[in-house]
C-alpha cells in the first residue's frame, strides 16, 4: 500500500502544500526552510496521530499553526472583521486498492467521489468551548494566539466512519530522523525504542525477566545492605521512616529505561555521529519490516563520503516494495537512488522527474558524485566542460558584477561533455541554466546539437562561431593578445603557438593564474553572453 497524494493546510511551514508521490521511492529536495521536514512529519502524524512519539492530544501547541495564518487571524480581530478559527488539516490519499475498500468516500478537501484516504484535522471543539472561545477573542487587546485549549483532533477516513485508531490504518509507516535526536539522552532512548520493536515479544519478556533478577541481585549485595544498615540507624534523625536504597522496580521501570546499548563496548553515545546516525537508519529500517512506509529524513548527516555510499547502498537494497519518501541535501543521495525519483519541493508542490529518458537515469545512478542537486537548487546554473571553463566563468562573473556567482545563487558546473543529461532536468523542473562549451573546430554542428532545447527559454546555449577559435585557450589569446596573456601568466613566450602550447599543456593552472590576477581579463564574448 502506498500515498498518492497528499494535502497539508496551515501545518507550520506548510500553509497550503499539495504533493503527489510515486509508490516506490522518492526524494523531496528543496531550499532550506521549504518545509521538507514539515512534510515529513505532517505525515506520519496523519498516519499515527502521534508526534514525537506521543499520541498527539498530548503535544498541541500554538506554534503547530502556520505563523503568517495565526498574525492574520489575530489582525482580522482587531480590524473587526474577524476571521473563522485557523484549522489544521492533512490529508493523505491512497494508492487504489481493494482492501481498504471502507476508506473510500467523498469527505475531502478535493471533493473527490471515490477517493480513499484519511483526514487529520486540528479544529476548534465548537460543541464543547463555543462560548469559551468566543469570549477569548471578544478581547482583541489580550488576542495573541490560538486558543489551543479549545481545539480537538479529528482523526477520520473519507468514509466518515468512526474516529480512527492506529489499528485502522491501512498504511503502517516509521519516521527515520537521527539528525533530530540531539542529547545524549534522546539520542539513547531512540535507539533503544527502535531495538525494541525489532525484538520478538519473547525477546523483549525475557530481558523484562532478566532485568527484574538483576535488581533483585543488587538489592542482596552484602556491600548495599552495609549502606541500608548506615541509613537505617539515622531514623528519626532525617525522618521517622526508615531510609534506604534500592533500584527502581516499579512498572516504569523496564529493561528500556535501563540499558545503555553499546558497540565493540563502547556505549552508543560516545561513538562517532556518523556511526550512531547510520546504525539508528538501519535498525529503524529492520524494525519497519512489517511497514509500508519508510519517512527518512537527510540519511546522509554526519557521514563520510565512503559511509554514506554503503549506508545508500543498504537502503536502496532493502527497501523492497516499500514507499520511501526521503528528503536530502546530498547530489549522491539522489543520483544513487535514482535521479528520476526527485520531487522539487517549494512548500507548496512538487514538481517530479520521473518521465527522464532511461539513459538519463541510468547515467546518474551510474556515475552518482555529479552535482546534480547543485543545479536543481540553484537560482540559475552555467555547465561548463571543465574547471578551467568554470575559472574563467567565475571570472567574468566577479569582473562584471564585483562578486562570485554563488553570492547571487548562481552555480557554475563542471559537467564534461554530459550537457544533455542535465538539459533533460532542466527542461523538466523549469531551470534556468546556461551551457558553455567550446566549439571543437565545427561551430555549426555543435550549435545544431543542441537545436531540440532551442523552443526552451529556460536554456540557452553559448558556443563561439569562429572555428578557428575552437577551445578556450585560443579564444583567450584572440580577445587579449599575446602581451597580456604573458604579463598575466608570468611567462615570456614569443609566440603565440608558444603561450598555446603552455596554455594547452597546463589548463586549470593557466585558468587559475588568470583568475587570481589583480588585472580585468578581456573575456570571450560568447561567455560574457553566459553572464548575462
Amino acid at each position: 500500500m502506498a500515498i498518492d497524494k497528499v494535502i497539508v493546510k496551515n501545518y507550520r511551514a506548510l500553509r497550503q502544500a499539495e504533493i503527489d508521490f510515486g509508490k516506490g521511492v522518492n526524494i523531496v529536495v528543496g531550499d532550506n526552510e521549504a518545509g521538507k521536514s514539515t512534510l515529513l512529519e505532517a505525515i506520519n502524524l496523519a498516519l499515527r496521530c502521534q508526534l514525537n512519539r506521543r499520541p498527539a492530544a498530548y503535544e498541541l501547541h500554538p506554534f503547530m499553526f502556520n505563523r503568517s495564518v495565526v498574525a492574520e487571524f489575530i489582525q482580522s480581530h482587531r480590524d473587526k472583521k474577524p476571521l473563522p478559527p485557523p484549522t489544521i488539516l492533512i490529508e493523505l490519499y491512497f494508492r487504489e486498492n481493494e482492501a481498504i475498500a471502507e476508506f473510500e468516500g467523498v469527505n475531502n478537501s478535493l471533493g473527490l467521489d471515490k477517493a480513499r484516504g484519511i483526514s487529520f484535522e486540528i479544529k476548534l471543539d465548537e460543541e464543547n468551548f463555543a462560548e469559551e472561545y468566543a469570549n477569548y477573542v471578544a478581547d482583541v487587546d489580550a488576542l495573541n494566539d490560538i486558543p489551543i485549549e479549545y481545539y480537538k483532533i479529528e482523526w477520520r477516513s473519507f468514509a466518515w466512519g468512526q474516529t480512527l485508531t492506529s489499528q485502522a490504518v491501512p498504511i503502517k509507516s516509521v519516521l527515520i530522523d537521527p539528525s533530530a535526536i540531539s542529547n545524549t539522552y534522546a539520542a539513547n532512548k531512540y535507539v533503544v525504542e527502535i531495538l525494541r520493536d525489532h525484538l520478538t515479544k519473547a525477546e523483549r519478556v525475557h530481558l523484562d525477566l532478566s532485568y527484574r533478577g538483576m535488581r533483585e541481585t543488587f538489592q542482596g549485595d552484602g556491600r548495599i545492605k552495609e549502606v541500608n544498615d548506615k541509613l537505617a540507624a539515622q531514623t528519626g534523625e532525617v525522618t521517622d521512616k526508615t531510609l534506604s536504597v534500592a533500584l527502581d522496580v516499579t512498572a516504569r521501570a523496564s529493561w528500556e529505561t535501563g540499558v545503555l546499548p553499546h558497540l565493540d563496548d563502547i556505549p552508543l553515545t560516545l561513538v562517532g555521529k556518523g556511526e550512531q546516525n547510520s546504525l539508528k537508519i538501519k535498525l529503524a529500517m529492520a524494525a519497519a519490516d512489517g511497514c509500508d512506509l519508510l519517512l527518512m529524513e537527510e540519511p546522509e548527516n554526519h557521514l563520510s563520503h565512503g559511509n554514506l555510499g554503503r549506508l545508500i547502498n543498504h537502503v536502496d537494497s532493502n527497501c523492497g516494495d516499500k514507499q520511501l519518501i526521503a528528503t536530502t541535501h546530498s547530489s549522491y543521495v539522489l543520483n544513487k537512488l535514482g535521479v528520476e525519483s526527485v520531487i522539487m519541493f517549494d512548500g507548496e508542490s512538487g514538481v517530479t522527474l520521473n518521465d527522464l529518458p532511461d539513459a538519463t537515469k541510468s547515467y546518474f545512478k551510474r556515475l552518482p558524485g555529479h552535482d546534480t542537486l547543485r543545479m536543481i537548487l540553484a537560482r540559475r546554473s552555467v555547465l561548463v566542460e571543465g574547471p578551467s571553463d568554470e575559472l574563467i566563468v567565475q571570472k567574468a562573473y566577479l569582473q562584471t558584477y564585483k562578486k562570485l556567482p554563488l553570492q547571487d545563487g548562481v552555480e557554475v558546473i563542471s559537467v564534461g561533455t554530459s550537457f544533455k543529461r542535465f538539459l533533460d532536468i532542466a527542461i523538466r523542473l523549469d531551470l534556468g541554466v546556461c551551457v558553455v562549451r567550446d566549439n571543437d573546430g565545427a561551430s555549426t554542428a555543435k550549435i545544431a546539437s543542441f537545436d531540440e532545447y532551442a523552443g526552451h527559454a529556460n536554456i540557452k546555449i553559448c558556443i563561439d562561431g569562429d572555428d578557428d577559435a575552437r577551445t578556450l585557450e585560443p579564444q583567450l589569446l584572440k580577445f587579449n593578445g599575446l602581451d597580456k596573456l604573458n604579463t598575466m601568466l608570468n611567462k615570456t613566450c614569443a609566440t603565440n603557438d608558444e603561450i598555446l602550447t603552455y596554455m594547452t599543456a597546463n589548463k586549470t593552472d593557466s585558468a587559475l593564474s588568470l583568475f587570481e590576477h589583480a588585472d580585468d581579463l578581456v573575456i570571450p564574448d560568447y561567455i560574457q553572453d553566459a553572464i548575462s
